[in-house]
C-alpha cells in the first residue's frame, strides 16, 4: 500500500489545498505504480501545532517560517 505523510504548520492550508495534496499525491503513485495503486494509496495531511517542530535544534514557529530571508 503506497503511503505518504505530509506534516504542515497548523492553520496554513485550506481544506481545498489539503484535498489537492491528497488527490495529486494519489495521482503520482498511480503514475508510478499503475491504476492498481489508486484504491490502496493512503495520504495523511497532519497539522503540527505552532512551535511543535524544529530543524537543526531550532524550534520553528509560523512567524519564523513567514520571515523573508534578508538579501
Amino acid at each position: 500500500m503506497p503511503f505518504a505523510n505530509f506534516k504542515v504548520p497548523a492553520a496554513t492550508l485550506t481544506p481545498e489545498q489539503k484535498e489537492q495534496i491528497v488527490t495529486r499525491t494519489t495521482e503520482l503513485y498511480v503514475e508510478i505504480y499503475g491504476e492498481r495503486a489508486r484504491a490502496t494509496t493512503l495520504v495523511l495531511v497532519e497539522e503540527v501545532p505552532d512551535g511543535g517542530w524544529g530543524i537543526g535544534g531550532d524550534v520553528l514557529t509560523l512567524a519564523k517560517l513567514q520571515q523573508t530571508p534578508e538579501g
